[in-house]
């Protein structure tokens, strides 16, 4: 991949980053329980001593939330933003020892075996070929059986995209619910963001490798699922300790 498919979004933007953090935990329904519930998941098939890989690791919410809950996991990030990487180091000051961050796409970083992975609101700026391209790079750096925990903007079923985008901005907007300035705001969102319908998001990680998958959270127009890279029989067991 030559450039950055966020280039259009202020990711360098120096207001945007500082405020980040904060307008992120205000914008996606239960953010921070959506961050327990990936290390728990990931938990499962991971050993104690775990290796696990965040892509879109800007700002180090997650990987701090990893590293406060599993003092023995390892980790190596990577995002195309230097400015977001900068907060993600100050926010996982304490943790920094555990945790390499890389400045690039998913083919920056090593091969791996990697035990787990996130990809949390990261998928929705990418289009479906870069999509199923970085699927497919995260599934080949991964242990058979390990676990890929994602989450984004991804629209029902129902053929309702801006309607739950909309609902998705009215939850962020502490001001008051103003229902036409939901609508335009998600009418600009579904312009600039290439999210797709549940089923083609499932059908991506299908066709990037993964099985078994399961939805495990959904607030207005976010989901994410926990999916296991395929492999050998054995893969279904815990990976030893």
């Amino acid at each position: 991949m030559n450039e950055d498919p966020r280039a259009h979004l202020p990711f360098s933007n120096p207001a945007f980053v500082s405020d980040y953090a904060s307008e992120t935990l205000r914008k996606v329904p239960g953010l921070a329980d959506l961050h327990r519930m990936a290390m728990l998941l990931l938990s499962e098939r991971a050993p104690e001593a775990a290796k696990i890989l965040v892509v879109g690791a800007g700002g180090g919410a997650e990987l701090k939330a990893l590293a406060e809950a599993q003092s023995a996991w390892t980790f190596i990030g990577v995002d195309p933003s230097a400015e977001m990487l900068e907060l993600a180091r100050r926010t996982i000051e304490p943790f920094g020892d555990r945790a390499e961050l890389l400045q690039g796409y998913i083919d920056s970083v090593p091969s791996g075996p990697f035990d787990g992975a996130t990809c949390l609101l990261t998928l929705h700026f990418l289009a479906k070929s870069e999509r199923l391209w970085t699927l497919k790079e995260i599934h080949r750096r991964l242990r058979a059986g390990g676990f890929l925990v994602v989450a984004h903007h991804s629209s029902a079923d129902d053929g309702n995209a801006e309607r739950w985008l909309a609902r998705s901005v009215a939850f962020a907007d502490r001001s008051g619910v103003d229902p036409a300035k939901a609508a335009a705001s998600a009418a600009s969102m579904a312009a600039r963001l290439p999210v797709v319908p549940a089923a083609e998001d499932e059908a991506l990680l299908r066709e990037a490798g993964f099985v078994d998958l399961a939805l495990f959270y959904a607030g207005f127009s976010f989901r994410g699922w926990v999916a296991s890279a395929s492999g050998a029989a054995s893969e279904i067991t815990k990976a030893p300790q």
